[in-house]
C-alpha cells in the first residue's frame, strides 16, 4: 500500500467529496476524512463493498486544531509522506427554505440570481452563518494545508486541489476594497487576504454596513470565503513551486448544498478535481479551473 501515491480528501463522506474518493481510489490510496466519524466509516464501507479497498478513514474537523494535528500525525506515521491534498470540506453559510423551494419547484435561477448572486426570499444569511462559512471554507482549508505541508513536501510530485466556486471569482466580489486587494496578483500576501476576511466579518455584524460596503448579496460569506481561498491558492503556488496547487469549481452540482437543484451530477463535478489531483508533473499551478477548463480568477 505504501508504494502507491497517498491522497487526503476532506469532507469525503458524501457528495462531491465521496465521488472524488471513488474516482481516485483505483489510482491512489485515499484517506477519506469527515467530521462525523460514523458517516465517514459508513462511506469507506460503501467504497469497500464496491471493490475499492485502498480507502481508509480518519476523522477530521477542519475547524478544530487538535483534529487537524491528529490527521497530520496519522499520515506521517502510517505513510511517511502525502502526495495529494484535496480540500473539499465546506459549508454554504446560507439557510435555504428547502420545503418552499421544492414545493414551488423552483429552478436554480429562481433560487440564486446569476447576475447579482443574490439569493431570493427563500434564502437567508446570518452573521453566525457567514462566520462559520469563512472559518470552514477559508481558515479551515488553510490550517489543514499548513499542517500537512511538511508531509506534502516529502513527496516527489505533491498536489493541492482546492474546491472553489464560480461565486468566488473576482467579478462576484462586490466589495470594492476587497476586490482591489485580491486582484493584486503580484503583491498579494497571506496577511492581506486574512485582513480582507477579517474586515468582512466585522462588516457582517451590521446589515446596513454590509450593504454600504458593497456586500449586498446574502451569499456574501460564501463569496468571500471562496475568493479568499482562490487568493490563497495563488499564494501557495508562488511560495511552493514544487507543489502543483490549483483551485477548481466543480460546477453547479446536485448535492445537499445546492438543495439538489444542481445541473451537474457528482460524477461530472468530480472530474475536474480528480484530473488536477492526478495531473502530470508538467501540469499547471496557481490556476483556477471551471470544471475541467482553465478559467480566470
Amino acid at each position: 500500500m505504501a508504494s502507491k501515491r497517498i491522497a487526503v480528501v476532506t469532507g469525503g463522506n458524501k457528495g462531491i467529496g465521496l465521488e472524488i474518493c471513488r474516482q481516485m481510489a483505483n489510482e491512489v490510496v485515499v484517506v477519506l476524512t469527515a467530521r462525523d466519524e460514523k458517516r465517514g466509516v459508513d462511506a469507506v464501507a460503501k467504497l469497500h463493498s464496491s471493490g475499492l479497498l485502498d480507502v481508509v478513514f480518519h476523522q477530521l474537523d477542519v475547524t478544530d486544531p487538535a483534529s487537524i494535528a491528529s490527521l497530520a500525525n496519522f499520515i506521517d506515521a502510517r505513510f511517511g509522506k502525502l502526495d495529494i491534498l484535496v480540500n473539499n470540506a465546506g459549508v454554504s453559510g446560507t439557510i435555504f427554505d428547502e420545503e418552499s423551494i421544492w414545493s414551488l419547484n423552483l429552478s436554480k435561477k429562481e433560487v440564486i440570481d446569476e447576475k447579482t448572486n443574490q439569493s431570493n426570499k427563500f434564502a437567508t444569511q446570518t452573521f453566525e452563518g457567514a462566520q462559520k462559512c469563512v472559518e470552514t471554507n477559508y481558515y479551515g482549508t488553510k490550517h489543514v494545508t499548513q499542517a500537512l505541508l511538511p508531509i506534502l513536501l516529502k513527496s516527489t510530485s505533491p498536489r493541492i486541489v482546492n474546491i472553489s466556486s464560480k461565486l468566488g471569482q473576482l467579478q462576484n466580489v462586490h466589495g470594492e476594497s476587497a476586490r482591489k486587494i485580491l486582484s493584486d496578483f503580484d503583491g498579494l500576501r497571506e496577511e492581506m487576504v486574512d485582513e480582507v476576511v477579517s474586515e468582512y466579518l466585522k462588516d457582517a455584524k451590521d446589515d446596513e454596513l454590509l450593504e454600504k460596503k458593497g456586500w449586498s448579496s446574502n451569499v456574501s460569506g460564501y463569496i468571500v470565503s471562496k475568493a479568499a481561498l482562490n487568493a490563497y491558492t495563488r499564494i501557495l503556488a508562488k511560495e511552493f513551486p514544487s507543489i502543483s496547487a490549483n483551485a477548481v469549481s466543480p460546477g453547479f452540482v446536485s448535492t445537499d448544498m445546492s438543495c439538489f437543484k444542481g445541473t451537474s451530477t457528482v460524477e461530472e463535478g468530480a472530474r475536474g478535481p480528480v484530473r488536477l489531483a492526478l495531473i502530470s508533473d508538467a501540469g499547471p499551478t496557481g490556476q483556477y479551473f471551471w470544471t475541467t477548463e482553465k478559467s480566470t480568477f
